[in-house]
């Protein structure tokens, strides 16, 4: 992690605090970049921070002892990483990988947790989004057992989407399927499908959303599902 200079609201929990909460806590904002692929942190790790994403976005992921893994959420500007520290837990059961590089800004524990404590806005926020994470996470996994590798990367790139301000993603075949936990062939035949029906372009490990309207119709109902969701409580 390295500096950057960038803007808090464009976090979205941050900018629905009122402007009060908004000034106690922007001094205990420290802005932070992430690249492609690095640990936020690891499983069972102590959480020194919490992460509130601007313009990166963070996979929660499970790894069996074997070694494969799949995701379990993303969180983007819509959110926060390290939840547990304000649900009561000092650690997480997964691993935080960024999934597209970029900024966010950083919280110490204790004033995440003395600022929680207070109650307010900023608690109601993280209560709502924690809600909206946990619609993510158990529509991820009935996606990841009903519906096919095709409708499951429209998803994931449909939610990407959502929560970047670009119609690019900077990402290999492989890290797109240890994200869906399918093999790296599947990914190949569903991006290739994509790609043929002018959805996306895929070149060195660069996708190109070219119809999002086309994604939309392939995707299933859990892309929607987690949106709307998303949309009700962060409103």
């Amino acid at each position: 992690m390295s500096a950057t200079v960038d803007d808090p609201t464009k976090n979205r929990l941050l900018a629905a605090l009122p402007a009060e909460e908004y000034e106690r806590l922007r001094p205990n904002l420290q802005p932070v970049s992430f690249a492609l692929g690095e640990i936020v942190y690891e499983f069972a790790g102590q959480l020194d921070y919490v992460f509130f994403p601007t313009t990166s976005i963070i996979s929660l992921l499970y790894t069996m002892e074997n070694g494969s893994s799949a995701e379990m959420g993303l969180t983007g500007n819509d959110g926060v990483v390290g939840i547990a520290l304000f649900m009561g837990g000092g650690t997480m059961p997964n691993r935080a990988v960024v999934q597209s590089a970029g900024g966010a800004f950083k919280m110490k524990a204790k004033m995440l947790k003395d600022e929680f404590a207070q109650g307010g806005k900023f608690q109601r926020l993280l209560l709502r989004y924690t809600q909206a994470l946990i619609t993510q996470i158990s529509q991820t996994a009935v996606c990841n057992r009903l519906h096919s590798v095709e409708q499951q990367l429209c998803r994931w790139l449909l939610l990407s989407h959502d929560r970047l301000t670009t119609d690019e993603l900077v990402m290999t075949q492989e890290l797109i399927a240890d994200m869906l936990g399918v093999r790296r062939e599947g990914v190949t035949v569903a991006a290739g499908r994509l790609q043929d029906d002018g959805a996306i372009s895929y070149v060195r490990g660069r996708i190109q959303i070219l119809d999002r309207e086309k994604l939309e119709a392939a995707v299933c109902e859990c892309y929607r599902v987690v949106k709307d969701e998303v949309d009700r409580l962060l409103s």
